[in-house]
């Protein structure tokens, strides 16, 4: 089939999740295909922020920790990311960044885990921050901290592994576990898993529970449209919350905080994740942006995600034969995320040019130009519009000038 212009003024007429993109705010002259990286911002979030500045915070001050709701906001925002996880209220909260809520529940599966089980497994090629805090938490646990090639992660699971510690969607490639094979897997040689899902909630439905996962942790600013740094959750599975010593005994995660007493007893719930003082403003911001979400069907979502990464790979096939791109993601959308990557020898001044189109998405070392299908807002016509100035730029090496050669501090 050969697809052209009408034919995604068509998708979009009949595209059923055509409705939710009024409810974000989008500049006019700009397609953003970079949603895998920061979400667009939710129309409700600027008033739903100025009314904690100017009336719980200039007005309600301290007391907004109890009238506004303020205080328990980490559960109720938690409560509301697992209805899109797959998990119960009481198993999710927010708090911290990725980072810390990882390295918090690597240490925590390591001190449960006893006798030989020597190994935190993870994969090469993951995201720089999920290897380095996987050999922080390796190095304080006494384990090694053993690398291997996502399709060799499966053979690689035996009897002197403790904790697997995978990103359910490849941030370079777009390239997707099969959560519950792995999971599956893990548990019959009685090893823990963890589960980074910063590039997949938000994106597709997941079932952490119905694949019987362990622990996760995931972003609150990419497909959850939280805003720049929005706090991150963490999820610990029910069962394992009375076992659960995790390294960051801060107050919060006290049994009882405002006690005030000197040793530290752990909260009995998903509290006991918690650590410092929530920063509010962003809570409060990504609990608005979530309301983007009510009323959506994951799976309908999904199907919108499939048909936009599948679109986009036929139109590169049909638009851009030969002119020294490769595709860097599975063509199979049962193995891919919500994104698709292209190779390109001259990749960041490629990108740098369409950028300058007001065509967003963004580059990864050493040469992919990455494009993210947030369903909730991209339309089909943004992706033939993506394509025709790729291949426009490409053909006309308009890419080729020192002002998109020239790297800047975020890529």
């Amino acid at each position: 089939m050969k697809f052209s212009r009408e034919t995604c003024v068509a998708l979009d007429l009949a595209d059923p999740m055509a409705a939710f993109r009024t409810r974000f705010t989008l500049p006019a002259d700009t397609l953003y295909l970079d949603g895998n990286s920061l979400g667009a911002m939710p129309a409700n979030v600027p008033q739903r922020v100025m009314q904690a500045m100017t009336q719980e915070w200039a007005q309600g001050l301290i007391r907004s920790w109890n009238d506004a709701g303020w205080y328990p906001a980490p559960l109720r925002i938690g409560a509301k990311i697992a209805k899109l996880i797959g998990a119960d209220a009481d198993e999710v909260a927010v708090a911290d960044s990725t980072s810390v809520n990882l390295f918090k529940v690597l240490v925590a599966a390591c001190r449960m885990q006893q006798g030989k089980r020597g190994v935190i497994l993870a994969e090469r090629g993951n995201f720089p921050t999920d290897v380095y805090i996987a050999s922080s938490a390796a190095e304080m646990t006494g384990r090694e901290l053993r690398s291997v090639e996502p399709d060799e992660v499966l053979a690689a699971l035996d009897d002197t592994v403790a904790v697997v510690s995978l990103t359910h969607v490849n941030y370079k490639t777009g390239q997707r576990y099969d959560m519950r094979a792995v999971t599956e897997r893990a548990h019959a040689v009685g090893a823990l898993v963890v589960w980074d899902l910063a590039h997949s909630a938000g994106a597709m439905p997941l079932g952490l529970n119905t694949c019987e996962v362990d622990f996760a942790v995931g972003c609150g600013y990419k497909y959850l449209n939280g805003g720049p740094g929005a706090p991150s959750f963490v999820f610990v599975a029910r069962r394992h919350l009375p076992q659960v010593q995790q390294p960051l005994t801060g107050w919060l995660g006290h049994a009882e905080p405002f006690a005030f007493t000197h040793e530290f007893m752990p909260h009995a719930g998903i509290e006991r994740m918690l650590a410092g003082t929530p920063p509010m403003l962003a809570m409060i911001a990504l609990e608005a942006a979530l309301e983007a979400f009510d009323g959506v069907d994951m799976q309908v979502l999904r199907d919108k995600s499939v048909a936009l990464g599948n679109l986009f790979i036929d139109l590169f096939d049909q638009e851009l034969a030969g002119m020294g791109c490769v595709l860097r993601s599975p063509r199979n959308a049962d193995e891919r995320g919500s994104q698709v990557s292209l190779g390109h020898a001259e990749g960041y001044a490629i990108m740098q040019a369409l950028i300058a189109r007001n065509i967003i998405g963004d580059f990864r070392a050493p040469d992919i130009l990455r494009f993210g299908f947030t369903p909730l807002y991209l339309r089909y016509i943004d992706v033939w519009d993506t394509i025709a100035a790729l291949k426009d730029i490409i053909a006309s090496r308009a890419w080729d000038t020192p002002e998109f050669k020239a790297k800047k501090s975020v890529t």
